[in-house]
């Protein structure tokens, strides 16, 4: 069968997360578990399904962004419906500014998300405490904002007519209002933030537990929320002072942990570093797990072949995701020249998924394929330069010490070369050896400025 370009340039979209509930996305997955040291999902569901039900859990998972953590959390929600749980999955950075973002505001996401499930399946909920908090944010709306309606939309109440009342829609509406005014959001902190123990009160008496009981009425094991996009929240400093991840998940953790439901939040990869990982670890009763890169080599250098067949496998199955995997390296010379160029590619990404697709994409928009090695190292030395744009001298000699020590220490700098993506982790797992190290981005370690 002839090689579908259109559908395999769509495929290749760097910015697609692949969700396995659909069937036709279940073509293009590539389980990795394998080579990334554990099956880091299945420990996640393990710990949500073998609890008793009355018992709530607050779990952290993290990863480099375009690592594939999306794709693998709406995985785990599948398997969790599997399982009989009633999950409702979300991104953060749909609503909320990540440059600026508190506690109260991913409680009130949290509500909203958890109030339109629950209407969508006329599951009744009284929501008396919402009702009086979300009528003092109008007024204090219109008292900043003369154009702010004293009720919101959605808001509307009566002592007649109690179904009128949309708690989704009233806290969207504060949600859309407040996004793109860093003044209004300031005040309306000011009133919610004294209030904080007040929302929990109401997200947990309000919405989580008759929400659970509902559930279990209808054959639901009871209900989990998994937030993604956190990890992107920046890491500018909070009005205390201290950077915002800090701030959300350490000063704060007390609070999101005490949801009365299974809540999956995912938080910024530094803070893994961070001297305050034994804080976090107490705030939330767990140690994060990390999603790691698909290791393309061994620490000593060796090719790790196990995973440079699965990156193989993710490239081939966008190409043809109707073959097997054996099918699919019997037809690579039609999507490149020879084998050696998929390697090459699949090497330079560093097990990276994004950056795998991110250089597939920019070949196909050079060339139909088969692609040539000439055509991907014109790409490679493109994407090369657009990275070593943004190094500075100080950050090439702890580049160096990275590639030269494979170890990454707590310091502010290396973290800034984690979340730059220019240091990836690797963890690897198998009857010979278990093993967790650190390397640079390989796509730098052709660069001049690293090898002077």
């Amino acid at each position: 069968m002839a090689l579908d370009l259109d559908k395999f340039f769509q495929a290749s979209n760097p910015a697609k997360t692949l969700d396995v509930s659909k069937t036709e996305d279940q073509k293009y997955y590539i389980d990795l578990s394998s080579v990334r040291g554990g099956k880091v999902i299945e420990e996640l569901k393990r710990t949500i399904a073998r609890l008793s039900p009355e018992l709530a859990t607050s779990q952290l998972f993290t990863g480099h962004v375009g690592c594939g953590k999306s794709t693998e959390l709406l995985r785990l929600k599948m398997e969790l419906e599997k399982e009989g749980f009633h999950v409702i999955f979300f991104e953060s950075s749909r609503n909320l500014d990540m440059g600026d973002i508190d506690v109260t505001d991913i409680l009130l996401e949290i509500a909203r998300y958890v109030s339109a499930e629950m209407e969508k399946m006329t599951i009744k909920l009284q929501p008396q405490g919402f009702k009086a908090l979300l009528q003092g944010v109008a007024d204090v709306l219109k008292n900043i904002d003369f154009a702010a309606e004293a009720t919101l939309p959605g808001m509307e109440v009566s002592a007649s007519t109690e179904g009128e009342f949309s708690l989704s829609v009233g806290i969207g509406k504060i949600t859309a209002k407040t996004k793109d005014s860093p003044n209004l959001r300031s005040q309306l902190r000011q009133y919610l933030e004294p209030r904080t123990n007040m929302i929990l009160a109401a997200i947990n008496q309000d919405l989580l537990d008759p929400a659970n009981q509902q559930l279990k009425q209808l054959g639901k094991k009871g209900l989990v929320v998994i937030i993604d996009n956190l990890d992107r929240v920046n890491s500018s400093l909070s009005p205390t002072g201290r950077p915002q991840p800090e701030y959300l998940f350490i000063d704060r953790g007390e609070q999101l942990n005490k949801l009365k439901c299974h809540v999956v939040y995912t938080l910024p990869l530094g803070l893994i570093f961070s001297n305050e990982l034994g804080q976090l670890i107490n705030r939330f009763s767990v140690e994060p797990k990390v999603l790691p890169m698909v290791p393309v080599q061994f620490r000593d250098g060796e090719t790790c072949e196990p995973g440079l067949s699965l990156l193989r496998q993710a490239v081939l199955a966008r190409a043809f995701p109707d073959f097997t995997d054996t099918e699919r390296l019997g037809l690579v010379t039609e999507v490149f020249d020879n084998l050696a160029t998929l390697d090459r590619m699949c090497r330079t990404s560093g097990g990276h998924l994004r950056q795998l697709m991110v250089l597939l994409r920019s070949c196909l928009e050079k060339q139909d394929p088969p692609l040539t090695k000439e055509t991907l190292e014109r790409v490679i030395t493109q994407r090369r330069h657009q990275q070593t744009r943004a190094i500075d001298q100080e950050e090439w000699d702890l580049l160096r010490q990275v590639a030269k020590n494979n170890s990454v220490t707590g310091e502010s700098g290396y973290q800034t070369l984690l979340r730059s993506m220019f240091v990836f982790e690797y963890r690897y797992q198998d009857m010979f050896q278990d093993d967790v190290w650190f390397d640079i981005n390989p796509i730098l370690k052709e660069a001049k400025e690293f090898t002077t």
